[in-house]
């Protein structure tokens, strides 16, 4: 992707309410239908009683329950799926206990978990029970390109996942997803990608690998969550994303979802990864990037990403 400017920081107006981990969230600016879910945010607990990964590539800081609801109350949202985040590998010690937590509260909540390909059936059964409904194979963070090891992880994933009637999730880019479009195809459970699949918004629709992601959108084997534009949005509202949201929009609407990806784990500029002690978390406005959201989207399909295709999709 290309270079773009440091866009993290909140938007003018957005500090009406007590920071939640030093960022502001601004109103949405719509009405947030009921039940809208935030379909990507991780948890974060205390390291000692959830020790992150030996091959973490970063450490984050602390990021709980009651920080990612609070958030929520200001956005009108009211489901979630919580994301296993790969520093905490395949320990999915912290979504477990967030998701019992959250059931104990009356919240509706699903998990998407990381698991060993050997792990045994009534693992799997005991994480369904939980609220777990997917598995991810996460090659970006860890910078596998490789689309022979991303064909074999996603395969050994699907194949966990399909006798329970779970997706398989992944966070790659479009170049790796281009090179797996038949391989993507021939899977026996649907595949949700991460974030757009990581596109330039410089270079709109002529960009390798969206053409491949399109089609696999439109025939209804993949999903997208149009999370995260802060990654890699060089306008603060996000205009430089209308064309590609639009076109995968407009690909099937159906095949839609939408996620914070909060509390925004990510490197800073000037500064190398933190592996041992808390990492910082960017002051990502997320009213605001709900708001991207409803710049490119109408009424009637906000409805359909942020309510009707999560609760077909996770089982709400």
């Amino acid at each position: 992707m290309s270079t773009k400017p440091y866009t993290y920081q909140a938007t003018a107006g957005a500090q009406t309410d007590e920071a939640v981990l030093g960022a502001y969230h601004s109103a949405p600016g719509f009405a947030v239908p009921d039940g809208a879910c935030d379909c990507h945010v991780h948890v974060f607990g205390p390291r000692e009683k959830y020790p992150l990964a030996d091959d973490r590539t970063f450490a984050p800081g602390i990021a709980g329950l009651d920080d990612v609801l609070a958030m929520h109350r200001r956005l009108g949202i009211t489901r979630v799926v919580i994301v296993q985040a790969s520093p905490q590998g395949f320990d999915n010690a912290c979504l477990e206990d967030a998701l019992q937590e959250l059931a104990s509260r009356g919240r509706q909540a699903r998990g998407v978990a990381v698991v060993r390909p050997d792990t045994k059936r009534e693992v799997l059964q005991d994480l369904h029970a939980k609220g777990v409904r997917g598995l991810r194979v996460n090659l970006q963070s860890y910078g596998q390109t490789d689309p022979a090891v991303a064909a074999a992880r996603l395969s050994a994933a699907a194949a966990l996942a399909a006798p329970l009637g779970w997706h398989i999730q992944t966070y790659t880019t479009l170049e790796v997803i281009a090179a797996l479009a038949e391989h993507i195809r021939r899977l026996p459970t649907p595949l949700v990608v991460d974030h757009f699949g990581l596109p330039d918004p410089a270079r709109g629709l002529d960009q390798h690998g969206l053409p491949e992601l399109l089609a696999l959108v439109r025939e209804g084997k993949v999903y997208v969550k149009l999370s995260a534009p802060y990654r890699f949005i060089s306008r603060m509202d996000g205009e430089d994303m209308g064309p590609v949201t639009r076109a995968l929009i407009d690909a099937h609407p159906e095949r839609m979802l939408w996620g914070t990806d909060w509390p925004h784990t990510g490197p800073w500029p000037g500064r190398a990864r933190e592996r041992e002690g808390a990492e910082p978390f960017h002051p990502v406005d997320d009213g605001l990037q709900l708001r991207i959201l409803a710049r490119h989207a109408s009424a009637e399909e906000r409805q359909r990403i942020l309510v009707d295709n999560p609760r077909r999709l996770y089982e709400f």
